[in-house]
């Protein structure tokens, strides 16, 4: 079952929309505005939107109950997801390292959300046959872990959500522009974009986010016309 704090982003009637890889309060609110569903925040060291749970818990918890707040982690170590848990902030762990079922079932609890990089028919079909209560579907990028601005294939992601039985985020190169067509063609249950709404990597840009949710809900009024 969708937790009570994703529903409005996974289960609200509508195309949900996810900002991930949100660094700033400002850019937070700015979205919360504009009417976006959720927001990822980035744990990965490497990553060049990474936050710090010290730095961020003061506002982010401070946010509206039904804005959706994830927290992605790439093989994360027990202490970082300790000190997630303890926090009470976010409402579901992001698992987008390529981590196995057993580890992400037993950390992540009874609903989390798992990103499959899908590039071909068996990625695709491995996808599916992941247990993950939630999918979230990404380009495929060597060594690297979301937020490239890959486009994904959405002929293979569309294979997937018309599969999955669950929700089924898409992400990969998401932006204004290319969004409304992505919806069309996959019918996923929410977007997901990071680099496709910002000025700079962690720096959002509200009329991008503004843009980007005005055309999934244009998009989606088309799908369910």
């Amino acid at each position: 079952m969708v937790p009570a704090g994703l529903r409005r982003w996974l289960g609200g009637g509508k195309t949900g929309v996810k900002i991930c890889g949100v660094t700033r309060e400002e850019d937070a609110l700015a979205a919360v505005e504009i009417g976006v569903d959720a927001l990822g925040f980035n744990f990965y060291p490497k990553s060049k939107r990474v936050v710090r749970l010290e730095e961020i818990a003061g506002w982010v918890v401070k946010l509206p109950p039904d804005i959706g707040r994830v927290a992605v982690v790439v093989q994360p170590s027990e202490d970082l997801l300790g000190q997630l848990e303890a926090s009470g902030i976010f409402h579901a762990l992001q698992f987008h390292g390529g981590e196995d079922p057993a580890f992400c079932a037993r950390r992540g609890g009874a609903f989390y959300v798992k990103g499959c990089p899908v590039s071909d028919g068996e990625s695709a079909d491995g996808a599916i046959a992941d247990p993950a209560p939630c999918l979230l579907l990404d380009a495929h990028a060597p060594g690297e872990f979301g937020g490239t601005g890959r486009v994904i294939d959405w002929s293979l992601a569309a294979r997937v959500a018309a599969g999955a039985g669950r929700p089924v985020v898409l992400s990969g190169g998401l932006n204004p522009g290319n969004v409304a067509e992505a919806v069309r063609r996959v019918r996923p249950t929410a977007v997901d974009t990071a680099s496709g709404v910002e000025s700079a990597p962690g720096i959002k840009d509200a009329a991008k986010m503004r843009a980007l949710v005005e055309a999934v809900a244009a998009a989606a009024r088309g799908v369910s016309s």
